[in-house]
């Protein structure tokens, strides 16, 4: 007797997939190894303009701020830090990107009056992931003063186990040079964090106050300083704080000289020149027009350490691989296939992987399972209302890990379950096996019902983007489960043996292994049909449909 789960659309596929697996048991090959290791870092903290931090839980977390310094009033509001949709931005992504590689970034911030460029690109080698660098870039806008005055700061913070210490003798008037720190973990090993001086081009604030003797702007300010791990992502606010000592700085001047020869807005909006022991470092940098620095990780089992000459190169080789795969891949046709539509479409998928992110903490669930989320009354929305707001219903957890991308940095920077499988279309062309490294993390996250949820806000950082009656997960609620769509294409790349694949890129036998190598693809099939059938019986189970109520059309009898 054929079960009735059988003769629906998704068991009709589950039973194909448990044929199709066998009996064999398969060691995947190295590929996988190394496929991780080109995917440990990026700039996966995608709710910020931009900050880098490697597939770990509570490790290295790196992030930006900049603003204009010419106003004593408005400072503080220009500070950007978080995506924000009304902060006077002219438009800002990713112009290229390639997950493995990097790519460049353009933040046009009209508001600053300066477009920051951020170049990112990895070098592989050794046995933690590899080094990895950035060029970061301002040009003053056409409507900008002749003299532009940006402050930029980077910071830098270890979570967890580990230690981070700026390397450099401290300096009652600031660092001359490049500022060094010296880290060290369980997974990434020893490194070290470079922030250079950058280019003779560039150009500080003269001396035009008392003050600049004691603090003058041609060199780097570093403050250092302890946060705990839970409020390290707030580093806007420990920036302005008086732990890192800017309030401090301020209050003091406003006293030393008084507000009649009080100093300028970019001598007085710097922090503490204050290196000592803590796991959360500020880097400040303050210029006078055009602009250009390098941040340089450099992992102490890496062959060679990372320069601003091996980044240049990097970057010259990413464009060219980006370019070309681009055009082989996903070359747009007629009539998008015209030189001027090339921008445009390397930045509308530059910026669906750009937003790729590794989000790890705690999750808001409600499990009560209240009779009121049966939804079955006439004005069920206000039984279901009331029953929320009992206590102990809600409760935190975790903490989870998840890989992915998602729908909108400024305003969704976190992972939605329908969202997903969608966004992977054109990812499983360009890079098949980071499709499914994705996949897996998703279908990591199921629990023992089959129940994924279809918000991932995971920890207190993603919580802070979503208004607090929205942040509850309720494991009756589903999504259309759109990844088995990623499981159709990767059924039929598999069975088309003249499945185009890119033979130019030296990346390829990693992007394609489980296409190349079908025993591969069996074995990470083998591993997640379990959990496939899991969650397709959770969907039987809370989702089925009233036929007769209702005037539709079913596939089966036995569903809606």
């Amino acid at each position: 007797m054929i079960q009735p789960w059988r003769s629906s659309a998704l068991g009709v596929f589950l039973c194909w997939l448990q044929f199709a697996l066998g009996k064999e048991q398969v060691v995947l090959s190295e590929n996988a190894k190394v496929s991780n290791e080109t995917l440990l870092w990026g700039p996966y903290r995608p709710n910020l303009y931009f900050g880098v931090r490697p597939r770990i839980p509570k490790s290295l977390t790196t992030g930006l701020l900049w603003a204009k310094v010419d106003s004593f009033t408005e400072v503080q509001n220009n500070f950007r830090h978080t995506c924000e949709q009304h902060e006077g931005m002219a438009g800002y992504g990713w112009d290229e990107y390639d997950v493995r590689l990097g790519g460049r970034q353009t933040i046009h911030d009209a508001g600053n009056m300066v477009d920051i460029t951020t170049e990112f690109v990895k070098i592989p080698g050794g046995s933690h992931g590899g080094s990895w660098g950035v060029r970061i870039k301002g040009t003053p806008r056409e409507n900008a003063p002749d003299h532009l005055i940006t402050s930029m700061i980077f910071y830098a913070a270890m979570e967890g186990f580990g230690s981070l210490q700026v390397s450099n003798e401290p300096d009652d008037l600031g660092i001359e040079g490049s500022v060094r720190m010296e880290g060290s973990s369980n997974e990434l090993g020893d490194f070290l964090l470079e922030v250079t001086e950058g280019p003779e081009t560039n150009v500080h604030p003269p001396p035009s106050h008392k003050s600049y003797a004691s603090k003058p702007l041609d060199r780097t300010i570093v403050s250092s300083l302890q946060a705990e791990d839970a409020n390290i992502w707030q580093a806007k606010g420990w920036f302005f704080s008086s732990l890192a000592h800017m309030k401090t700085e301020v209050d003091q001047m406003i006293e030393l000289y008084g507000n009649e020869n009080a100093p300028p807005p970019w001598q007085i909006f710097t922090i503490a020149n204050n290196i000592r022991e803590g796991n959360m470092h500020f880097v400040q940098k303050v210029f006078d027009g055009a602009f250009e620095f390098d941040i340089i990780f450099s992992s102490g089992s890496a062959p060679e350490p990372m320069t601003p000459e091996v980044i240049s190169g990097a970057i010259k080789s990413a464009t060219k691989s980006f370019s070309e795969r681009f055009s082989k891949v996903l070359a747009p046709k007629a009539p998008f296939n015209k030189p001027k539509y090339q921008a445009f479409a390397h930045s509308m998928f530059s910026n669906l992987i750009g937003g790729i992110g590794y989000f790890y903490g705690d999750a808001v669930v409600d499990r009560s399972y209240a009779p009121e989320y049966e939804e079955e009354n006439e004005g069920f929305w206000e039984e279901t209302a009331e029953a929320r707001q009992r206590q102990g219903a809600i409760k935190l957890e975790g903490p989870a890990e998840l890989y992915t991308s998602i729908p909108s940095r400024p305003f969704f920077p976190r992972g939605f379950l329908w969202d997903e499988g969608f966004h992977l279309i054109p990812i499983t062309d360009w890079d098949m096996d980071l499709t499914l490294d994705i996949v897996k993390s998703w279908f990591n996250l199921i629990d023992e019902d089959g129940w994924i949820g279809r918000e991932q806000i995971l920890g207190q950082e993603a919580r802070s983007k979503v208004p607090q009656e929205f942040q509850v997960q309720y494991p009756h609620y589903a999504n259309p489960p759109t990844l088995f769509l990623i499981f159709d294409i990767l059924v039929d790349k598999l069975q088309d043996t003249a499945s185009d694949t890119d033979s130019s890129d030296p990346l390829e036998h990693i992007r394609s292994a489980h296409l190349q190598n079908p025993e591969n693809a069996k074995s990470y099939l083998r591993d997640l049909y379990p959990l496939l059938k899991r969650h397709y019986f959770w969907f039987r189970k809370t989702q089925w449909g009233d036929i007769k109520s209702y005037d539709r059309e079913a596939f089966s009898t036995k569903e809606a």
